[in-house]
């Protein structure tokens, strides 16, 4: 069967808006009660990068979660939301971002990422330290961001699976798998089917595009996709933004793999790439190795601890509960 791939035009995170585009965009796939049964715990799974610059379009959009998560709710399923950031934790990059609220008020609880060894798919990595939140939940929902980025190229829906994998563990596999470009997609790709996501959401209503994953810049896109095949979804956004997939590590490798059909073998419910074809989007300007080097992991492991620690130092001081037995002191 072909893969679907559900492509729209969609120019707002207004609520009321939002909610009937991704209806419509879920439509072609039976909508969301075709991916859940009720009394599913289900794993909203954004990309949480950064705490650090809120306004740069370096997450996905709180208000589009909170959409999904709405919609999940009425079909019967028990949201939760888990990530890894890269510095920091779940919930301190998630407060730092608007989801706070947002998650309270729908009751959808914000987890931390742990880890736990899992056999993979495929030969190379078989070693993988994955989330046992993730690999336990019955439905797994990826809610990428477009962005571009500085040692991929392009990140999308495979990249942000990575951040199944628990913090420390993502640099040591910069670390092991870095100097190969192929090597280290490869790896991304193969934690990509081993996950196996149910559902793929892509945020482009607005991106990041330039020296991403964070030091780019917002751009107005107006697209949201979804499909239930990750890979089919990357390909599509990649032709959307003109990128060669060869240059992109993980649809190549995605392709050698033979998990990622071409244009012509998936079928466009609604849009085609080519009918929102995005001229000059910015991709990085000069792209830096994967491999960290071990000073740099050394460093970005102090540094993600270091954040983690403020974090939840300021979280938990400004608890209701600190902050009352503050003031009876």
């Amino acid at each position: 069967m072909k893969p679907k791939v559900s492509l729209l035009r969609v120019k707002t995170y207004d609520g009321l808006s939002l909610r009937s585009s991704l209806s419509t965009l879920l439509a072609p796939m039976g909508g969301m009660s075709s991916i859940l049964k009720p009394g599913d715990r289900v794993l909203l799974k954004p990309n949480l990068l950064t705490g650090s610059r809120p306004t740069k379009a370096c997450v996905t959009d709180p208000r589009l979660t909170a959409a999904v998560a709405e919609l999940v709710i009425e079909a019967g399923g028990k949201p939760f939301l888990g990530d890894s950031p890269a510095f920091g934790s779940a919930l301190g990059v998630a407060e730092a971002n608007g989801y706070g609220s947002l998650m309270t008020n729908l009751g959808v609880p914000i987890v931390e990422f742990t880890g736990k060894r899992y056999e993979t798919c495929g030969d190379q990595f078989n070693h993988l330290r994955l989330s046992k939140e993730a690999m336990e939940a019955d439905v797994i929902i990826n809610l990428p961001k477009v962005k571009s980025h500085v040692q991929l190229t392009l990140t999308l829906g495979v990249k942000n699976l990575f951040g199944c994998v628990p913090g420390k563990m993502k640099a040591w596999w910069h670390l092991e798998s870095g100097k190969d470009s192929r090597r280290f997609a490869m790896m991304l790709v193969e934690t990509a089917s081993t996950i196996a996501s149910d559902l793929t959401i892509v945020d482009g209503i607005v991106g990041h595009e330039g020296n991403g994953p964070s030091g780019g810049e917002p751009r107005q896109l107006g697209i949201l996709g979804a499909s239930t095949d990750v890979f089919a979804l990357d390909r599509a956004v990649a032709d959307i933004l003109g990128a060669n997939p060869l240059d992109i590590p993980t649809i190549a490798a995605s392709m050698e793999l033979g998990l990622c059909a071409g244009l012509d073998e998936m079928t466009f419910p609604h849009l085609h790439p080519q009918d929102l074809h995005i001229h000059d989007w910015k991709f990085p300007q000069e792209l830096v190795p994967i491999d960290f080097g071990l000073p740099r992991v050394i460093r970005s492991i102090i540094k993600h601890l270091y954040i983690r620690f403020i974090q939840e130092a300021s979280l938990s001081f400004f608890a209701p509960s600190s902050i009352g037995q503050t003031t009876t002191k």
